[in-house]
């Protein structure tokens, strides 16, 4: 019987399977499909031009004399690369590589004109080092140890840890990262670039926004030098991209794109890729590339509630060597709550008024600074409003507030609303007492007084008091 390309290349693998690693067999044999043989030359493709590289740095040898064994000492091997086209209608694109390195293309109704280069240019080579040894654009700051854990990036941040334990080999893959301006999308993607270099230094990590992959792309458009571009990407281990919405304005972009991310993907390797949407939600991506994106596991970041914003300013205070009066922390977490990055913008600006103006942080000065970063009152603060805040706060009944009775936490949740409501209404003394069943101005004064100097011996009513003006602050506007 007369041999065939699928005969030969089937004897072939018998023997190779026999001789090279399982995992590496799937890997790197399974793919390839015998296309012709003429003579005593085998055509055989493969999926991209990595692979056909890989298989000539690692198997060359074994293809070589695998390939002798069946068609004789003459044996030569060629290759059909394939090449994404970006687009379904279109053919494949090919690239066949005889023995002699001349190069022959076919279907020239690619999206982007191929253009092989060697060596592949690194748009991020630091000069003087070898080819993969490639800046991965990391900011070493951004790390899971300054990245609080909270109800509202708890999914998002013990995905992010397990991706970095076991890049590309988990079942978050890719990583999608999604949420609003300022809570923290860039910090945790870079935090599991970061941790991947320390767990796993041979890994090749890049960190790259979409708008810069958007700029390198157009320059090697222009210089002829997409598969350049291509290639180069498509030897990362770990790559992120950040803002991936922005891809919404570059059509071509996205045809590269879907091939790295295909190439990579197929591969093993991790993606991790951050939006301000849902992959469901983003306008003007390729429905191919949402489905992709789909794969893995979308993850939302929310703003941080009450609790993990004090434990933010905490540890940056930490960090910086900062210290902060406690009323004056609770009073900035209570109430920035848009971002992140306003809560360390307001913190910043405190920290700058209290050097410019040479005195003391304290709470005059947090309110005088945070008229900058909350909305003016637009609310009138009531005196009702106030007590039925503190009837909630102490769990007190509101009738109870108004009769006449010597229990202890009656008598101080009366108090306290009648401090507040001297602090945040423009009642007179007289209409206050009013409104707590008839009493008159002196009980104001005197309850005023008492809730003062129970702020200065007592810490855990002084810390009730403050949590109180928060609210009513939040009430306000």
């Amino acid at each position: 019987m007369a041999k065939t390309a699928d005969i030969v290349w089937s004897n072939c693998l018998k023997i190779i399977k026999d001789i090279v690693e399982w995992q590496h067999y799937k890997t790197w044999f399974e793919p390839i499909k015998p296309v012709e043989l003429k003579g005593n030359v085998l055509l055989i493709q493969v999926p991209s031009q990595f692979f056909y590289e890989y298989l000539e740095e690692h198997y060359v040898n074994l293809l070589a004399k695998t390939l002798k064994r069946e068609l004789g000492k003459d044996a030569r091997l060629e290759y059909r690369i394939m090449v994404d086209s970006g687009n379904s209608s279109n053919k494949p694109l090919t690239m066949d590589v005889p023995a002699n390195n001349i190069k022959t293309y076919s279907n020239n109704e690619m999206d982007f004109p191929l253009v092989i280069n060697n060596p592949v240019k690194n748009p991020f080579v630091i000069p003087g080092l070898k080819k993969m040894q490639i800046d991965p654009q990391l900011n070493p700051i951004y790390t899971f140890d300054s990245y609080i854990e909270g109800d509202c990036n708890r999914v998002a941040r013990r995905a992010g840890k397990t991706v970095a334990e076991k890049p590309g080999a988990n079942s978050f893959n890719p990583l999608v990262v999604y949420g609003g301006v300022g809570l923290g999308k860039t910090h945790l993607a870079q935090a599991i670039g970061n941790e991947v270099k320390r767990m796993h230094p041979h890994k090749v990590v890049l960190y790259v926004s979409s708008e810069k992959f958007i700029n390198q792309f157009q320059d090697h458009s222009r210089n002829n030098a997409i598969n350049d571009f291509i290639h180069f990407y498509q030897l990362i281990d770990v790559l992120i991209i950040d803002d991936v919405q922005f891809f919404n304005r570059a059509e071509r972009s996205q045809d590269a794109f879907f091939a790295i991310f295909n190439h990579l993907h197929q591969s093993g390797k991790q993606l991790v890729l951050s939006s301000d949407k849902p992959p469901k939600d983003l306008d003007g991506l390729q429905e191919r590339l949402l489905s992709r994106f789909r794969w893995g596991l979308s993850a939302d970041l929310q703003m941080p509630d009450y609790d993990t914003r004090i434990e933010i300013l905490d540890r940056k205070m930490k960090n910086d060597g900062l210290d902060m009066p406690r009323e004056v922390v609770k009073y900035v977490s209570y109430n920035i709550n848009s971002n992140i990055r306003e809560l360390e913008g307001a913190l910043i600006s405190l920290l700058a008024q209290s050097s410019l103006n040479k005195r003391e942080i304290d709470l005059d000065l947090a309110k005088k600074v945070l008229r900058n970063f909350v909305k003016t009152s637009s609310k009138e603060i009531t005196i009702d409003t106030i007590q039925k805040m503190v009837c909630e706060f102490f769990d007190v009944p509101y009738d109870k507030l108004l009769q006449k009775t010597r229990k202890r936490e009656i008598v101080q949740a009366r108090q306290i609303s009648m401090y507040l409501a001297k602090a945040f209404t423009k009642n007179s003394l007289k209409t206050i007492g009013e409104h707590f069943g008839g009493r008159d101005h002196t009980t104001v004064i005197h309850s005023c007084q008492t809730v003062k100097d129970l702020m200065d011996t007592d810490s855990l009513f002084k810390e009730n008091v403050m949590e109180l003006q928060q609210k009513v602050q939040l009430a306000a506007m």
